[in-house]
């Protein structure tokens, strides 16, 4: 049987690995097996691409480059990664997925709509999320999550990377953009408060699951 495929989504230090990796163990708890993954990232290639597109000191360039850049990373990652894992019959559980590119390089850089939909339906198409969590938390408070991240060294990307270290201006326009997807598709996202405890936004990520997943899975 086909694994489910979920997504986490959200701006900054909203909490994506956290939820991620507490949604994996309750799933492996129930007896669903499970597979973590990331973008940019996931397979060599792709994890090698992750150090170009994030890396803080690289030169500016546009949006479509990056966007560009980002689905060279998402093939390879699909392709050796996320679709063999799924085909296996594991729940694939990975930390951004395409409403990031079309937030970031979309909304927020200003690349039209219907390159990321052709860019999507080339290369994504059909490995589309079953579910996609969108963790919703203030500018401010996700940024100083991030940075304290780092100073515990909690985080293994330690450096602040290129995103991070753009204007607050862009960060809240990365949140409004993210729930405004959560309202225009209802039926993948589910918008979750991530200003609370983890533990707390843990249960409403597990009740979105049972909700919308469990039943399919049987």
């Amino acid at each position: 049987m086909l694994g489910k495929f979920i997504t986490f989504e959200g701006g900054e230090g909203s909490g994506k690995s956290t939820q991620a990796r507490l949604l994996s163990e309750q799933l492996w708890r129930v007896g669903v097996h499970t597979f973590i993954t990331r973008e940019p990232g996931g397979s060599p290639f792709a994890e090698a691409l992750r150090q170009v597109i994030l890396d803080p000191n690289m030169p500016p360039h546009s949006a479509l480059s990056e966007a560009l850049l980002f689905y060279a990373a998402r093939a390879d990652h699909l392709d050796n990664t996320v679709r063999p894992a799924l085909n296996s019959g594991l729940w694939v559980i990975c930390d951004r997925f395409i409403d990031s590119t079309r937030v970031y390089q979309g909304i927020a850089g200003g690349l039209p709509g219907e390159v990321i939909d052709t860019l999507n339906e080339m290369i994504v198409s059909p490995t589309y999320p079953d579910l996609t969590i969108i963790l919703d938390v203030p500018a401010e408070l996700g940024l100083g999550r991030a940075h304290s991240r780092r100073v515990d060294k909690v985080n293994p990307d330690t450096e602040a990377d290129a995103y991070e270290k753009r204007d607050l201006a862009f960060h809240w326009k990365l949140r409004d953009a993210f729930r405004e997807i959560a309202r225009a598709e209802p039926q993948r996202c589910v918008l979750i408060d991530a200003g609370l405890d983890e533990r707390v936004v843990f249960s409403e990520v597990w009740r979105a699951v049972q909700t919308r997943l469990f039943a399919l899975a049987r």
